[in-house]
């Protein structure tokens, strides 16, 4: 397995870039996250690679970060998720919102994603809860952790129903947490994001 380019990037857009490395042109296809964390054209890069061989077709798929490599892995072990799939989900949300979205069973915020229906996200919870959680665990993040992570997402998903742009009501909940003296409740944590929108 190719487990990561280093190289020029020669070319880059939404979907693929090109990163050109010991006279080689690697064509990769990126999801949009990592396509917004690359650098610019002519500059040095390197993309942690997955690489996917069928019959007809071998495709490198590219991604800024391990943790978004890791994920896209998990996905296409699940069952009706290939690829290209995972790599809509991955444009579509940040890992550590999906990964919330699962632990928290979050169908509404799965489903939110281009791509997934309902059926799609309950088997995306009961395939994928256990090793995201398992996982965290292992590197550190604790179940406390966990938990706070889940009222995040959900004050989060509350400003969204307000109409506030997912980014933004995720940025002024992690402000609000970080400026906030002691733990806050939900209402309290939704009252005070607001204060930061």
């Amino acid at each position: 397995m190719i487990s990561y380019v280093r190289g020029t990037l020669v070319e880059k857009s939404p979907a693929k870039i090109v990163v050109e490395s010991a006279g080689v042109g690697y064509e990769i296809l990126v999801p949009l996250s990592s396509y917004d964390a690359i650098g610019e054209v002519g500059s040095e890069v390197k993309i942690y690679t997955y690489f996917h061989v069928r019959e007809d077709s071998h495709t490198l798929f590219g991604f800024a970060t391990l943790e978004e490599r890791k994920l896209f892995q998990m996905l296409i072990s699940v069952s009706g998720i290939g690829p290209r799939s995972a790599l809509t989900i991955l444009s579509g949300v940040s890992v550590d919102d999906f990964c919330e979205a699962i632990v928290t069973e979050q169908v509404d915020l799965l489903t939110a994603i281009s791509g997934i229906g309902r059926k799609t996200a309950q088997r995306l919870i009961v395939e994928l809860k256990g090793r995201i959680a398992d996982e965290r665990i292992r590197i550190g993040v604790g179940t406390r952790k966990i938990g706070m992570q889940g009222m995040v997402a959900e004050a989060v998903q509350a400003l969204v129903s307000l109409g506030f742009p997912r980014p933004s009501a995720r940025k002024a909940v992690e402000k609000c947490i970080s400026e906030a003296e002691r733990e806050l409740d939900m209402e309290e944590l939704i009252r005070g994001a607001l204060r930061y929108t």
